[in-house]
């Protein structure tokens, strides 16, 4: 999983990630990354996170979320599988673009946090 370091928001994320659902993948800023050996930019990687599966696929934003999860230890894939489900999936796209614009005023932000829309 690959996410924006310099985002207070996205490192706090990551900090209960870690705690509560303990995926079994690397979590890493992508200031700290080779993100050019998964063909990503830095422009894709500072506005949503970045997950790279075992077969070299990445799945970005909301997608890369619900992938983590059903990597993850149970129940966690339950919840991922449901989030990728046809209705549920629009509307975690739109909830996490929305956060994504949004994060700069949401709890643990800082101003690096802030996104060009």
């Amino acid at each position: 999983m690959i996410f924006d370091g310099d985002c207070g928001f996205c490192t706090a994320s990551v900090n209960v990630i870690r705690r509560w659902i303990r995926p079994d993948c690397d979590i890493e800023p992508w200031q700290l990354t080779p993100i050019a050996d998964y063909n990503l930019t830095p422009e894709e990687c500072s506005t949503a996170v970045q997950y790279v599966d075992a077969d070299r696929r990445v799945h970005s934003g909301s997608r890369a979320v619900m992938r983590m999860l059903r990597d993850a230890p149970l129940p966690w894939p339950v919840l991922g599988t449901i989030g990728d489900a046809p209705g549920i999936a629009w509307v975690a796209d739109r909830t996490y673009r929305w956060i994504a614009l949004n994060r700069e005023k949401l709890p643990g932000s800082t101003p690096a946090c802030a996104v060009a829309a």
